[in-house]
């Protein structure tokens, strides 16, 4: 199993120590480096200022959003950073959620996956950079149909250094799952339980089973995000996992459509979800913080001691997933963990 790290979206200021982070982690053998974004910082910029320390990680977008940008320009990004790395850059892809992507960048959020298969038709038609690019879609017209009339087909004007940018999807429910196994290189897990394992690849097979399917399981890449956090203290660990999980149970997304916190119902814990929700939304975070219990903390991050962590990672050997993208460890603990993980 890979080894990554997951700098993640920053909150209200750039995180300190990620230039040294990323260059340490790459010296230490680690197999990747991955940036995100939100409604806040964007997640190419800090992944070509920080990257550019780096000459052999990959340097992976986990994820870049959908409605942010046109596919046109998901691909000129991807197809520069794709050069300037020397042909390192992974697209990891997602769709976000209907407050965001309406909320924030102003663009409709249904049909999230048939929305999905059209861009990243798309973005790769515009790398292989075969011919002028014609593309009569349901949601991306190249050239617009009803404007001025004067836009004509257009072939990029930079070559790309590989046809085939490796794409990678973001998902979390079975449908969309199913989707990365059918159109995309790989997949990027959010909260990956091992003991979902069977669920996940039932999931990965109807996609791997569709006529067109680029991969099989054997050759699919399935870079999950794991929260590490080394302390003999298990519940001293554990709460610095809980803040996240809250949020993104109880307030990430609307209470009608919050897929993070669909995710965790899968995983058993349909009434933990429901009172961390309540109490999010009722602006009681704290409560809902200390609400989160320890098994829902363990079943998707490592936490505790160095020796506990390195029994829980006998769990993740069994699974599907083929790098570990670790989040939250603090940068001087990067060093302990890529010796943890030999």
């Amino acid at each position: 199993m890979k080894l990554g790290f997951h700098l993640g979206y920053w909150s209200a200021a750039p995180p300190e120590g990620a230039h040294d982070a990323f260059a340490l982690a790459e010296s230490l053998g680690y197999d990747s480096v991955w940036t995100a974004e939100t409604y806040g910082s964007d997640c190419l910029t800090p992944l070509a200022w920080f990257g550019a320390s780096t000459r052999t990680v990959s340097l992976g977008t986990n994820i870049l959003q959908m409605s942010a940008r046109t596919p046109a320009a998901t691909a000129m990004a991807a197809m520069t950073l794709d050069h300037l790395s020397g042909g390192r850059f992974i697209l990891g892809l997602g769709v976000s959620g209907p407050q965001v992507v309406e909320g924030w960048y102003g663009q409709p959020y249904p049909r999230p996956l048939a929305r999905t298969r059209e861009y990243v038709e798309l973005v790769r038609k515009i790398v292989r950079r075969e011919a002028p690019v014609s593309h009569d879609g349901q949601f991306y017209q190249l050239p617009l149909q009803g404007g001025s009339g004067l836009g004509k087909p257009l072939r990029s004007m930079l070559h790309p250094r590989r046809s085939e940018i490796p794409i990678y999807l973001g998902a979390e429910g079975p449908k969309n799952i199913a989707l990365a196994a059918e159109i995309a290189d790989g997949w990027l897990p959010l909260f990956y339980s091992p003991r979902m394992d069977d669920f996940y690849r039932g999931a990965l097979e109807e996609g791997f089973a569709q006529p067109g399917a680029r991969h099989s399981l054997d050759d699919f890449e399935i870079a999950a995000t794991v929260p590490i956090v080394v302390d003999d203290d298990i519940e001293k660990a554990a709460d610095l996992v809980r803040p996240n999980i809250a949020l993104y149970v109880g307030g990430m997304g609307a209470k009608e459509a919050n897929f993070h916190n669909q995710v965790f119902v899968r995983m058993g814990y349909e009434a933990e979800c429901e009172r961390i929700q309540q109490l999010y939304l009722d602006g009681r975070k704290a409560e809902a913080i200390a609400s989160v219990p320890l098994a829902m903390v363990e079943d998707i991050a490592l936490v505790g001691s160095v020796e506990k962590i390195r029994d829980d990672l006998r769990r993740w050997d069994k699974t599907v997933v083929t790098s570990l993208l670790l989040q939250g460890l603090g940068y001087s603990s990067i060093h302990t963990v890529a010796k943890l993980l030999e």
